[in-house]
């Protein structure tokens, strides 16, 4: 009798990968919040910024490397891997990314830490949006309630750090036209990147890990071009690529970077709208560790916050959008 034909590894179930989902989102929401205490503990004002962000981007890449080494998807990469797939699927979204990052940097310096906090919250609205728009999925009515309810806790979490700020001293057209114009088109870029990334993962089945190494060498080699004219390129040259490093600045270094790879995974799993609700719920763990390690007590906004956010999980979770069944 014929030997039959060795079955395909049956796909992941739902309940398997709704549990993936969970899994990464809560370590990507502890790295998200732990992240600005532990640079900050670890990390000297001597560090030159580029520096540590150009030793992230390699350090993504290598782990991700080790990751698709370790799942045995790099032999398949190796044979199947094009530039224009490539550039397709990572080339615009690095793009568009570097260029938000470039306009959030104007817009800070010409508006006050809370109006510019708030504006940079809709950049949830313009993800829903463009998830709709590029992947044509739809959110419930239930859904919009809980990313109201999600970007009210956002403007209260900004209430709370941009009221400890002083405010921006502009002109009004300085405000307007390099200040909010800047952070809100930032904003839709963001949406525009985080839908391009969940469709290349979820519809032209391009790996996450993948998509890391692709994006954080377009990120790398444009890190390198700016040193070529920037003070901290200048600064390298003159001290050196690890000038006022130690071993505890590796640290940060590579918790930004699993935390890059988290990011990648969620996206993959659950979209660029519920990567929103990590970011928002981030703000309340760094509130939170704050205040055990620091003994900063949450302000009465982050108090506010906290049963919105629980509240909006629980209501986007328990609501998703249902097709309706055409009638016969």
């Amino acid at each position: 009798m014929a030997a039959g034909k060795q079955k395909a590894p049956a796909p992941p179930s739902a309940e398997k990968i709704n549990s993936r989902v969970w899994f990464y989102s809560l370590l990507l929401t502890l790295q998200y919040g732990a992240q600005p205490l532990i640079s900050k503990r670890f990390t000297s004002r001597e560090v030159i910024v580029t520096s540590s962000v150009l030793t992230c981007e390699i350090a993504k890449i290598i782990c991700a490397l080790i990751f698709m080494a370790r799942d045995g998807s790099l032999k398949k990469v190796y044979r199947e891997w094009t530039l224009v797939g490539a550039l397709t699927a990572s080339g615009l979204p690095a793009a568009i990314y570097a260029l938000q990052n470039s306009l959030l940097q104007i817009s800070y310096k010409n508006l006050d830490s809370l109006t510019f906090s708030m504006l940079n919250q809709t950049k949830i609205i313009f993800t829903a949006l463009f998830t709709y728009l590029i992947l044509r999925q739809k959110q419930s009515i239930q859904q919009i309630g809980a990313l109201v309810l999600l970007i009210m806790a956002a403007v209260l979490l900004s209430f709370g750090e941009g009221s400890k700020k002083g405010t921006s001293s502009g002109s009004s057209d300085q405000i307007l036209f390099r200040g909010i114009i800047p952070v809100l088109v930032a904003s839709v870029l963001s949406g525009l990147a985080s839908s391009l990334c969940q469709w290349a993962s979820q519809v032209k089945k391009h790996s996450s890990y993948l998509m890391t190494v692709e994006m954080s060498v377009v990120g790398s080699l444009c890190l390198l071009a700016s040193t070529s004219k920037s003070p901290d390129g200048e600064a390298i040259r003159i001290h050196g690529f690890f000038y006022g490093w130690t071993l505890m600045t590796w640290i940060p270094v590579m918790s930004n970077a699993l935390g890059g790879i988290l990011v990648g995974l969620v996206t993959s799993y659950a979209g660029g709208v519920k990567k929103g609700f990590v970011i928002v719920s981030a703000l309340l763990v760094t509130a939170m560790l704050q205040f055990v390690f620091e003994g900063k007590p949450p302000s009465l906004y982050c108090l506010l916050a906290l049963p919105l956010v629980a509240s909006s999980i629980s209501i986007y979770q328990k609501y998703p959008y249902r097709v309706k069944k055409k009638e016969a």
